[in-house]
This record gives C-alpha cells, structure tokens and sequence, in this order.
C-alpha cells in the first residue's frame, strides 16, 4: 500500500463524489486545498479529534496545504448534528474564541503549524459575521426546505415531537459557505457531518461552478454506538496529564481497541490487521489495551512520559502500592461527611458521583474501604483518601 492508497482507506468511511475520482488527482500531483472545521462549544480537543487531525497530518505530510478552521461563527448558529433536541443555550462569537484560545496548541501535538508546510489556522466568524442580508437570501436561494427537512436527526425529532429550531436550520448553510469563503478543494470531516458538508459540496459546485472533494471519517465509538467523545460525556482530553490520560485510556470499553488503534494512532495498518487477529483469537484486551494506552501518551507526550505512566498505573492498581507524589488536600479540624470530603477535594465533580463510588465500594480511608455514604470523617493529618482505582489525596490539617 502507498501513501495515497493509505490516505484514501485508514480513517475513511466514504468520499464524495468517488475514491476513484480523488485518486486521479491526487496521483496527478496537484497539491490540494483542504480543511476540517472544529466547533469549539467546548475547551478540549479529545481523542475523538485524533481521526481527523491525523488524517489532516496526512494530507499534510504529503504536500497539501491544510486549514485549521475553527467554527466560532457557525458556532454561533449551534450544530445540530446529533442532536436530539434543540440546545437551551447558543455560545456568543467572544465565547467560542475563548474555548478555542488554546486549540493550535492541543491541535500542535499531532498536526504542524510551523515548518516548511505550515498549517493554516482560520477563524470562520471573520467572514460569517460580515455577512449581510443580502448574502445569507442568496446562500439560502441554494436549498429547499424539503432539502433540510431530509436530515436525520430532523426526521426523529418530528417522530418524537420535538421543536426544531429555524436556527439550527441555517448551520448547514453556513458551514457551506465556509468551502466557497476558503475557495477549498476538499472538506474533511467525522460521518456526521456528511450533510453540513454536502451542502458544502453543492454552493462550491453552483457558485464557483468547480467541484469539491468531501472525505468523511468514521466515529470512534464502542459496540453500542456510544461515540466516544465529549457529547457523550467520557471526554479524554489530548492534553490531560500523561498518567491520568494512560489511565483513562485503559478505562474505555473492550471492543474500542482494535478501532482506535486504526483510527487513532499511527501503527502500520499490517500491525493493525495482527491487533485485531489477536482479540478474535482471545488475546487478553487489558494487554493489548496497555500497549494502546502507551502508544497514545507517548505519541501525545514522549516516550519516557509513557513509560512514567505505565510504571505508575502498574505499581498503583496493578500491585495495590501507594504513588510517591499524592497531593496534599488542606482541611480544617473537625468532622466532614465523607461526601462531602470526596466532592471540596476534587475527587469527585458531585455529590451523586460521590456517593455511587461509596456505594460501589470505590472508596478507601487509609486503606480501609467505605461503602456507607453516610460517613463522617474526621480528618487527621496524612491520612490516605482514595477515590477509584487511581486518585489519591493525603490530608494536611490547618
């Protein structure tokens, strides 16, 4: 397989309008256009990212030029792509470019941004609020209702009863507009996106009278379907601390591996097909989820950070030791709930959380476990509080 094979197959579920038709440009040595957008509704990329922005460091290690985008204008408007319901909140254009201040430095850790093809970074607010009424008519002259209405997650919401938003309406037109404001040749983008893409697809073929390549890439997501990702709530962060993020890698499902290690790393596909052979034939997952979880912090990190990492998850869960650098927890005198305790220490993010660790048998008191929730602690100076498998706090007392 070369390169231009490897770029039309791993990490591609469908091109538009064929395979065979990318191929005989790309293979005619014209140098590409292309960008992917990342609607920053929240602050983190997470390894959900990993598909595309290593797909974008292949185009980019093969000469095409790749765009940054970040959707802080059609962020505005809110994607409602897998949505089923309308949101109860759309960001403002000065909120979305906070969540993103950091992106070019999370995105850095995969695709470059300096170099002799330096990734350009784009912000599509700086054409999308310069629009004028006029403009956005003649952008919607483009689409029918019926057009919309085809989506699906519009179709389920119709079935369920459920309002559908005329903002949401314009997201697709926007983001359509982006290719024809970019003047790109490609959009790159998860399979959920297809439709925003598409339409993408049409403005750029009937007002510049040119076409563009779409290329989606397939979701991570486990057996269920559940993606893995921040809509769904279990967001592992690319720039997380490499043992928290090593652990939260091993924390994923069983039937994750064999897709993350094609979609989310860059272990040769012939390495790929053996992975996947093995967990057909039974190979134990949490080996070959150790080894998943050290290619990644190490491809994110470095390699001596990984190795840090696995030496700690395998001394702290593996051999029950207790790690040598626990934060210190300052506390007042006196009795606490442990609840209560769990939650102001950062342990926990709520009080439910808190108490369905409790109650699962997940947290220990200097090493003595504690299944009543409604325990009361009184905090004595070094004592040992652990919260699951790998967060530790020790006590200091004012």
């Amino acid at each position: 397989m070369d390169k231009i094979d490897e770029l039309l197959t791993r990490r591609v579920d469908t091109v538009y309008p064929t395979k065979e038709a990318l191929e005989k440009v790309l293979r005619s040595g014209k140098k590409l256009r292309m960008y992917q957008g990342f609607d920053p509704s929240g602050i983190q990329l997470h390894i959900g990212h990993l598909t595309g922005l290593l797909k974008l460091k292949q185009f980019q290690d093969l000469g095409h030029h790749v765009i940054f985008l970040v959707g802080d204008g059609t962020g505005q408007a809110g994607d409602p792509s897998g949505k089923t319901r309308t949101r109860d909140k759309y960001l403002s254009r000065d909120e979305l470019r906070q969540n993103a201040k950091d992106y070019l430095m999370q995105a850095s850790k995969i695709v470059s941004f300096d170099g002799d093809n330096p990734a350009e970074i784009l912000y599509n607010s700086d054409w999308l609020n310069e629009l004028k009424l006029v403009d956005i008519l003649n952008i919607a002259d483009h689409f029918t209702l019926q057009q919309l209405e085809e989506r699906d997650m519009f179709i389920e919401r119709k079935k369920l009863g459920e309002e559908i938003n005329f903002r949401e309406f314009m997201y697709p037109l926007l983001q359509g507009y982006d290719s024809a404001a970019m003047k790109v040749d490609l959009e790159l983008g998860g399979s959920d996106q297809m439709f925003n893409m598409l339409a993408g697809r049409k403005l750029v073929k009937e007002i510049q009278n040119r076409e563009k390549f779409v290329m989606t890439t397939p979701l991570l997501t486990d057996a269920s379907g559940k993606k893995i990702g921040k809509t769904e709530g279990n967001v592992i962060a690319l720039t997380a601390p490499p043992p928290q993020f090593y652990g939260m890698i091993l924390s994923l499902s069983d039937d994750v591996i064999g897709k993350a290690f094609e979609y989310i790393t860059e272990i040769p596909m012939e390495e790929v097909m053996e992975i996947s052979q093995k967990l057909a034939q039974g190979e134990n997952p949490m080996t070959l989820k150790k080894k998943l979880a050290w290619t990644l912090t190490a491809m994110l990190n470095s390699y001596e950070e990984a190795d840090e990492a696995q030496m700690q998850f395998e001394n702290i869960v593996q051999k029950g030791s207790l790690p040598e650098d626990i934060p210190v927890f300052e506390i007042s005198s006196g009795s606490i709930l442990l609840t209560d305790l769990l939650v102001n220490s950062k342990l926990t993010n709520s009080k439910s959380e808190a108490k369905r660790l409790i109650e699962q048998g997940g947290v220990e008191v200097n090493e003595k476990k504690i299944t009543d929730t409604q325990s009361i602690i009184k905090p004595v100076r070094n004592m040992i509080v652990k919260a699951g498998k790998r967060k530790f706090i020790k006590l200091g007392t004012k």
